[in-house]
């Protein structure tokens, strides 16, 4: 029997990517799997049935789960899902490892091969099933356009009869890569854009691309190409430098994130006060606890003059592209291990070991089984 693929349709509210889309199916195909889809799920993100050809579609997800030898998704899938999963299979996608301790209990309970794409080791060979990036890159894309549709004031400089009426000036906490997308798109856009990033070498970076770095006099470089987190004395220095920058803005983006944590408070409700009456706040880590002091999660919120926002499902805003890079994302890690319609995978493989959640009942990463208290389970 080939190797079945099996994509149940997405069930949190707000969520529309899918984790195939049409082209990657038939690279699944040419591999000799099988690939069996829910009816409609690909609906929300604007892929219709018609469009997958040779896909098998059943209506029931329970019924797929249980047939599934790969089950791919975007968000981690329900208790009752994983409990319809046949033991030994295996589970691909963004499964929040460090959030939920019941559902990595479960996975281990049930045999489950769980792989979760946060966990990918950050070496180069990996950066083609880098769904964290490819995602932030759309996020960060979206927030500089909720900032521009939301601001009351013109992104780029125009010329018109009675004058000339100068750029908005855009500053951005944070320059992974969500926080570059979110410059470069302001740039493009024609606004004056400031960034600042506690890790000092992406001022380069943000230079290239034509933005002003704000130097704080803080360096939070960490491991992995995140940032650490700060001391109560650097964030008070930090704090005091960027109060001045957030006050001479138009339009703040913030982007700053540290996963399996709560995102950092950078903007306190001081510099909040200190910026100009029509300014725009976009909160991009509204969903894990936000960087804004005030900021409510899929709310728009008015703190005296200052429209600050908290997106939710920031990249469902454009699921059509973020659904394609996703799925090549999950393509790209799993395809080098179907050979003759078949999953071979390879334990000694550097990113194999190193995403794995779950493996014949035992909590593999342990990273995530320290986090969640699981050592030795």
């Amino acid at each position: 029997m080939p190797l079945s693929i099996g994509v149940p349709a997405e069930t949190i509210a707000g969520e529309r990517r899918i984790s195939v889309v049409p082209d990657v199916v038939k690279k699944y195909q040419g591999l000799g799997a099988r690939v069996v889809m829910q009816t409609g799920a690909g609906v929300p993100a604007h892929y219709v049935d018609a469009g997958f050809a040779g896909v098998d579609f059943v209506e029931d997800a329970q019924v797929i789960c249980a047939d599934a030898d790969l089950l791919l998704c975007v968000q981690p899938p329900s208790a009752q899902r994983i409990a319809a999963m046949k033991p030994g299979s295996v589970l691909l996608g963004m499964l929040q490892p460090w959030s939920d301790v019941e559902r990595v209990k479960l996975l281990q309970a049930r045999q489950i091969t769980a792989f979760a794409l946060e966990l990918l080791p950050r070496i180069s060979r990996s950066q083609s099933m880098d769904a964290l990036s490819s995602q932030a890159a759309v996020a960060g894309y979206e927030c500089a356009l909720i900032a521009a549709d939301h601001s009351p004031k013109f992104f780029p400089m125009l010329t018109y009869a009675a004058g000339t009426i100068r750029p908005a000036k855009v500053l951005v906490i944070g320059a992974g890569v969500a926080g570059l997308q979110a410059i470069a798109t302001a740039r493009r856009i024609g606004a004056m854009v400031e960034a600042y990033d506690v890790r000092p070498e992406t001022r380069e970076q943000i230079e290239s691309l034509g933005a002003k770095f704000v130097d704080t006099g803080v360096a939070a470089a960490g491991s992995g190409g995140y940032a650490r987190e700060l001391t109560d004395e650097e964030k008070a220095r930090q704090a005091e430098r960027l109060a001045k920058a957030v006050g001479q803005c138009d339009a703040l983006i913030t982007t700053a994130a540290i996963p399996g944590k709560r995102a950092p408070r950078i903007i306190t409700a001081d510099m909040i006060a200190r910026m100009k009456p029509g300014a725009v706040v976009v909160d991009m880590a509204a969903e894990s606890g936000g960087n804004v002091e005030g900021t409510v999660a899929g709310e728009k919120v008015w703190i005296n003059d200052v429209l600050v926002i908290g997106p939710t499902h920031i990249t469902s805003r454009m699921p059509v592209h973020a659904s394609e890079m996703y799925a090549k994302n999950l393509y790209n890690f799993i395809s080098p291990f179907i050979k003759d319609g078949a999953l071979a995978l390879d334990w000694e493989d550097e990113v194999v070991a190193g995403c794995c959640l779950t493996h014949a009942g035992e909590v593999r990463h342990a990273g995530v089984a320290q986090v969640l208290g699981l050592q030795g389970a």
